[in-house]
Formats: C-alpha cells, structure tokens, sequence
C-alpha cells in the first residue's frame, strides 16, 4: 500500500543530483576581471600582448588570480574589486594611450568561477537583475515629431513618382512640417490627385481648410498618425534590442514607458561610458545625391542660397555640401555593416555595408544614371546630419556592396557598423534620465534577500518538526528539495533573477509548505476517525492530491497572467512564482511520499507514527504524539 517501486526512487535521486550539479555554480560567485579585446586585425590577441598585460600588472603591485584568453580577448581575474579600476587604468595606458588610434579596447567585467567541469555539463549561474548586480538604467524620449516627418519626406519622394507616372504637371512637391505641400499647375488636377490618394495612399488625405485650386496640403490622418508613432516606438524598441545584443549584455531589460518613452536597464554593465555611447547615439543612414547644379555648387562655397529641393549638410571636417533632399537608400535597406580597412589607403578604418535585394537594385540603377556625379552618405545623429562622405561615381555599382571610407578612427568604425548593423531608427531619441546602481549596493540587496529566504526556511522548518515530529522533519527535507529544484530550474534557463524574484522565492517556500500541511493534517484527520496508520497514510496523501491541485492551479493561471501582461520586475516575480509552484508540487506529493514510504512503508505491524498530537472527540487530555491504531484507541476510551 505505502510502498514505492525501485524506479521512483530513481527519479527520486535523480531529481537531487540533478538540482545539485545545476545549483552549485550559483555558489561559486563571481571575479571582478579586466578584459582586453583588439579593434584592429593588427592587434592580435597572443602570448605577447598577455605578457606585456601582466608585466604592467606587476609594476603597478596589482596581483593577479588567472589569465583566460582566446581569439577575442584576453581576460585577466582580480582578487578585489579594489583592484579593478586601477588594473583597468594601467592596461588603457599602455596598450591605448590614444584612444581615437588604440589597437586595443580595455572594459571592465565580471566572470564567473564556475569550475570547467560544471561548464561542461552546461551548468551555469543564474543571471542576477540590475537591483542585485548592480548596472545602468536609462530613460530615452523618442521624437515622435521627428518619426512623422521621416514618414512626411518618404511620402514626398513616394509622391513625385508617382505624379510623374501619371504625367501630372506640378511646380513642386515638398515637405512643411509634418505635412507635404503640393502645388499643381492646374486645378483641374486637384481630383486626379485626390483619387491617387485614395487609391494608393489611405493614410494620407488633403486638408481642407488649409488647400486652395492649386495649392494642395496633404497631411496623415489622425488612425494614421497613432499608428505611425506606436510603429515608431516598436522598431525603436527592436533596434536597441539588436544593439544591445552587440554590447553583450545577458538578459537586458527594454520596455515601454508611456507613449513616447523607453526603459532600457543593463544588468552587470561596468563600463558606463561604453553603454551610454552605444545605446545614446541615434545614427540613421540616408544616401542622396549631391546638387550637381551651378546653383548648387554656388551654395557648396557660400557664395549663393541653397537651390530648392536640396539643403546643406556639412562633412567631418567642416566642409559646406549641397545635396537633394530625396532620399535614395536608407538604413532600412541594410543587411549589413562591418568595420575594415582599406589596404589600398594605408590600412584607413572604413565601413563595409551590404544592401538588400531592392536596395542593390536602386543602388545599381542610381549609380548607372548617374556616372560621374557625386553621392553623398549621410549619417545622421540626434537630428543633426554629417556627410560621411561624398566620392564621385566613376562607374556603375552592381552587388550592393559599398563602402565608406570617412575620416574614422578604429573605434568610431567599428561603433559606425555596430549602429548601422542593428538597424535604423525610426524616430529621433535622447537619453532623458540616466542612473547607476553600483555592485556594492548589489551585493547588499543580495545579502538581504538571501538572509530573508534562509531565516524563513529555518523558522518553517523548526516549527514543523516541532508540529508535526517525524512528518514535519519529512515535510523539512521535502522543502529543501523544492529550494534545490528550483534554484536548478532557474539556472538551467538562464532566468534573471532580481528582488522580486527572491520574494517569489520565499512566497514559494509557504506554497510548497502549505501542501505538506494539507497531507499532515489529512492524516491526523484519518487517524482520528479510527484509520489504522497505514491506511491513514495512504488516505491522506490521495484524498489531499485533489485540493493541493485545486489550489495550485488557481495560483498558478494568476502566475501565468502576470507573466504574459507583466513586465521588468513583476514579470521576474511571475517566473520564479510559476516555477516554484510547479517544484512544489513535486517536493510536497512526490518526493514526500517517497520519503515516508521508506520509513514506514515496510513496517507490516505498524501500530503507531510520530506526527504529532491528534485531538480524539471524547479524550481528555488528548493522547501525546504518535498515533495509535482504532483497537488501542478504543481501549483507551473504555478506560476512561
């Protein structure tokens, strides 16, 4: 009856090897390290370069722990974190005294002391939030106003073929804000315009109240301007998803706040100043042609007005250049971005970009139409534009394959094609609210929160054992079980664990000592109506399997909302919430019943069991702890 067969209890075992192997690395904690990464093909990573690190280590009396190296970089450990930022000093000043010319990049970093063992079984720590980790948040406004008048200059360009196609006459088409102007040679065309943008533009319509015969004011519709802007703020929020993942941050936080803001948090970040360069610049790329005109190469030397239909940027090195306002490629049409050099120039940095399918083709037909004249790549940044650069178009250019060969450093191509390679922006950003949690304030949220999970674990236990005897040192085990399991399960999936993870993580701990309440007392209950021990047993663990299901669902379906509507800290709560529900449930039926089996099950004579004392109608005082069977307790009530 209150037996288990063998291969229970092998998943029994197994089930605590398997929570132990994946709970350790959580234990082994992290080094405070330096990481060394080269920029440039010339800058390898190799036992020179190691060897130089450490002889600057040691002439500044900084000791070191151990050097890890590959391909990519070399990684030195540090005993203290005191000695972190000066290692960090030493190495930038003697492989990178300059650094818009370093062959070198020197970051601060946090490794783990996983040992390889456990590495190789692919068991590794939980990642640890930014209230834990410590790490950098930032609050970015996003530039609707900007994201409709990218929308509007599209619009623009889009509207000029299209007159064209249909050979309607026009003295010019161009943008006014968010609105783009028309105006029409004849007002009869004012209807053939109108029934275009029906047909091919429903976003768009002409507003009255601001159009004449000839003069047309086309602006986007109210369903469309929300539309574009929640656009906006999505493809904002997948951009800096990718550009993150360049940065290497382990489980980023990026969420919306409001209409127009986003709420990026980098867990572990040292190097601050590296996050907020990456993260704050707002590149987008447009190519365009250069105003070839006499009026535009006037302008180009200040000596008359910008022609109309172009506009004015400026190149690095201060230079005026006269473009055309219609946009040819845009960073939208990217496939790819990467930083390299130009051996035909001296090894000069430049960035290497691969268009898409109908990008190549618009950059072969441009090229091919436009032999000797120039095109102009600008990047633009905080709403500012800078012509990158501006070469003559000496043949056509088929492949989509081109390359930008400005005034860069090696670090400003290679953060260039970082920028680019993870998208283009739709809107306009800028940091707004900028904050530091430092691993020191980390450490001590971590110390707390542990200390919290630890005392409540030993109060429960104690009262349990004292409650219910034998069971309650069961029902402890179990509870520590649980703790085991779901500390592996969540580093097995690499979870994020923050401080509202660690109060789901003792809420979960009353969830799980709740179903081996349910059992215990379901036992005495079956005792007290005369059940022998065994029976009593085995009639509370299956009568209280029903209402420990019950009321682990109905937890459960509130996890799962949380988690599917929930985001940053109260999604990190839902995680360890659902999963520790689903632990509990099998620490508290599965593994205690495993437990009680084999103290008990194989007693044949079995005439008593220590849970406690349990309260009989009719006996006063009550029997002391232990159980007795329906014969003792009848004698009992004959005597009394």
């Amino acid at each position: 009856m209150n037996r288990y067969p063998v291969w229970k209890y092998a998943i029994m075992l197994i089930a605590v090897v398997v929570g132990l192997l994946y709970t350790l690395p959580n234990i082994y904690g992290e080094d405070y390290a330096v990481q060394v990464a080269s920029l440039r093909p010339d800058s390898p990573i190799n036992d020179s370069l190691q060897a130089r690190v450490l002889n600057v280590l040691q002439s500044e009396n900084i000791p070191v722990k151990a050097v890890e190296r590959d391909e990519q970089s070399l990684r030195v450990r540090l005993n203290s974190q005191d000695d972190q930022a000066p290692a960090r000093d030493a190495i930038a000043a003697a492989l990178a005294p300059d650094e818009d010319t370093a062959g070198y990049s020197v970051a601060l970093n946090l490794l783990s002391r996983t040992p390889a063992w456990l590495q190789a079984i692919n068991a590794r720590p939980m990642y640890l939030g930014l209230d834990l980790r410590g790490g950098v948040h930032f609050t970015l406004q996003v530039d609707m106003e900007g994201a409709m008048v990218q929308r509007a200059e599209a619009f623009a360009s889009s509207l000029r073929t299209a007159l064209r196609e249909r050979d309607i006459r026009h003295g010019g088409v161009r943008r006014d804000g968010q609105a783009v102007t028309l105006a029409l040679q004849d007002s009869a065309d004012a209807q053939t315009v109108g029934d275009l943008l029906r047909e091919n533009y429903p976003d768009l319509t002409i507003d009255p109240a601001r159009s004449t015969g000839t003069q047309l004011r086309i602006v986007f519709t109210p369903e469309a301007t929300q539309r574009i802007q929640e656009q906006a703020l999505a493809q904002n929020m997948s951009t800096l998803h990718n550009r993150i993942n360049e940065l290497g941050v382990a489980e980023p936080v990026i969420q919306r706040s409001g209409a127009d803001r986003i709420i990026v948090q980098l867990p572990g970040v040292q190097d601050v100043a590296q996050a907020k360069r990456m993260i704050g610049r707002t590149a987008t790329l447009q190519i365009r042609l250069v105003d070839e005109s006499a009026e535009g190469r006037a302008a180009e030397r200040g000596a008359g007005p910008v022609p109309f239909g172009s506009e004015v940027f400026q190149d690095s090195n201060g230079q005026r250049v006269v473009v055309q306002r219609q946009v040819i490629l845009t960073g939208e049409n990217l496939l790819d971005a990467q930083p390299g050099f130009d051996q035909q120039r001296g090894n000069m940095p430049v960035v290497n970009l691969e268009f898409d399918g109908p990008g190549a083709r618009i950059f072969r037909e441009v090229t091919r139409d436009n032999v000797n004249k120039r095109l102009a790549i600008i990047l633009f940044e905080r709403g500012q534009g800078t012509v990158v650069t501006a070469p003559n178009i000496n043949e056509e250019i088929p492949g989509g394959r081109v390359q930008i060969s400005g005034a860069f450093t090696p670090r400003e191509a290679t953060e260039t094609a970082v920028i680019l390679r993870s998208g283009a922006l739709a809107a306009p950003m800028e940091i707004i609210e900028e904050y530091t949690i430092g691993p020191s304030l980390g450490a001590e949220n971590i110390e707390r929160g542990q200390s919290s999970v630890v005392w409540g674990l030993i109060i429960i236990m104690v009262f349990m054992c004292i409650y219910y005897l034998v069971f309650g040192v069961i029902s402890s085990l179990s509870l520590l079980v649980n703790v085991l399991l779901l500390l592996a399960v969540l580093s097995m999936l690499q979870a994020t664990l923050t401080l509202p993870g660690i109060a789901a993580m003792a809420l979960a701990l009353g969830v799980a000592i709740d179903s081996n309440v349910l059992i215990n007392e379901r036992i005495r209950e079956e005792l007290r109506s005369g059940a022998s021990p065994q029976a009593a047993i085995h009639a509370g663990y299956e009568r209280a399997w029903a209402t420990i299901l019950d009321s682990n669902v109905t937890t459960l379906i509130a996890g799962f909302a949380l988690l599917a509507f929930g985001h940053g800290p109260v999604r990190g709560f839902a995680v360890v919430h659902c999963i520790g529900v689903l632990t509990s449930m099998f620490s508290a039926v599965f593994f205690s019943r495993g437990l009680v089996n084999l103290w008990y099950g194989r007693r044949k004579r079995l005439k008593s069991i220590a849970i406690g004392q349990v309260w009989k109608p009719g006996i006063k005082p009550p029997i002391s702890a232990g159980a007795t069977s329906r014969k003792n307790g009848d004698e009992q009530s004959q005597q009394a």
